[in-house]
């Protein structure tokens, strides 16, 4: 693993990471599930039912807790939608799902989590308490209107334990003298995929900007990162492992036989069936989507 970030920072979730998790369900007739926020800052306005990871929570646990909490429901997750990122320390979590039970709280439930929820069918009505909800709410929305096979495979967290925040990337790219699809491996240690430190004070784009240097130099070839294929997180016990691995893929658009990469990293070709699966993934919408938001 590369470390391209500060030395002494530790991931520990409400001090020095937060993780946000949210939930945009919608019902058989297209509707949005929001909630009426209770807390005086913004007391009145609505907003999709979202909150912050308590320690030793997992992102699962946490999302499920926060829609019974703000909205009655009993909620069971499918899939992450989103993951967003804002510097190298702030993630929201971005889940659908469906609702397994509960009672829809109304007003005369209110109480300090939210005033009441409803199920929502024109946004415009409400008075919201920010407007960065929209796009998460267009894209549950797309991605329930269209076929599954359009969209990525249901994927949720993985319950594996990392002490800092990590990315790991697959990197593919296709030899032209056999047309076969070839992963960028590092051989430091035991051969494992490349995986780097998130710097905790930096725009993820610049630890993967810098990052794609140590792979390929200081002129690395075109390429294009397509998102999301798995997050690892794992709370316990509480402020041990507060961190995260993010695999993100990535193509690159030169053939093989015209990129060099660094010391320690080699091309590995992989079976026919596993090249032409990870080439699907490539297509639009089929990982995860990464936002970085600033």
């Amino acid at each position: 693993m590369e470390t391209l970030s500060l030395s002494d920072y530790k991931p520990v979730v409400k001090k020095s990471v937060s993780y946000i998790v949210a939930a945009v369900l919608i019902n058989d007739r297209s509707e949005v599930l929001m909630m009426q926020e209770a807390k005086s800052s913004c007391a009145g306005t609505w907003y999709l039912p979202a909150g912050r990871v308590e320690p030793g929570e997992n992102l699962l646990d946490a999302v499920k807790r926060e829609v019974l909490e703000e909205t009655g429901l009993e909620f069971e997750p499918s899939t992450l939608l989103v993951v967003e990122c804002a510097q190298g320390h702030w993630y929201r979590f971005v889940f659908t799902g469906q609702v397994t039970g509960g009672v829809l709280k109304t007003v005369a439930r209110a109480d300090a989590e939210s005033l009441q929820a409803s199920w929502i069918d024109d946004l415009n009505q409400l008075s919201l308490r920010a407007c960065d909800i929209l796009p998460l709410i267009e894209r549950a929305k797309q991605f329930y209107a269209e076929k599954p096979e359009a969209w990525h495979r249901p994927l949720l967290p993985a319950l594996y334990p990392h002490k800092n925040l990590l990315f790991r990337l697959i990197v593919v790219i296709r030899k032209k003298s056999n047309n076969r699809i070839h992963v960028l491996i590092s051989e430091k240690g035991n051969v494992h995929f490349p995986t780097c430190e998130i710097n905790p004070a930096k725009s993820i784009h610049s630890t993967l900007r810098k990052y794609i240097q140590v792979l390929f130099g200081s002129n690395p070839p075109p390429h294009k990162p397509h998102g999301i294929m798995s997050v690892e997180h794992s709370a316990e016990p509480a402020g041990e492992h507060d961190g995260i691995c993010l695999t993100l893929l990535i193509s690159c658009k030169s053939a093989l036989e015209d990129v060099a990469v660094s010391a320690n990293y080699a091309w590995m070709e992989i079976r026919k069936d596993l090249g032409d699966r990870l080439l699907g993934r490539l297509n639009k919408n089929k990982c995860v989507m990464l936002n970085v938001i600033r």
